[in-house]
């Protein structure tokens, strides 16, 4: 098994993790944060020390290791690019670039 294949498996792991997290969240948020809480999902070991992997502009694969659910960090997550409709084109468009 090459290292790519294991990273891949450890990441799958990650989201997994996070989605059954999510899940214990939103039960808890539809009980209205009611006590007991819920039992969480507790992090498997093996994924404490996992990095984002992604390429950088050198070729090596960033080492960060505070990641998003996703699995990357907050340099390659896929964070917003800005609006996409027209709507939200629209009120950015009544800001005017103004600095505050």
């Amino acid at each position: 098994m090459t290292t790519s294949t294991t990273n891949d498996e450890r990441r799958r792991r990650w989201r997994e993790h996070w989605k059954a997290y999510a899940r214990a969240t939103a039960e808890w948020a539809a009980r209205c944060y009611e006590h007991p809480a819920p039992n969480f999902p507790v992090m498997p070991a093996d994924l404490h020390d996992l990095t984002c992997g992604a390429r950088t502009r050198a070729g090596t694969p960033c080492k960060r290791r505070d990641l998003y659910a996703s699995g990357r960090c907050r340099l390659h997550g896929g964070l917003s690019t800005g609006p996409t409709s027209p709507e939200g084109k629209a009120r950015v468009a009544l800001n005017g670039g103004k600095r505050r």
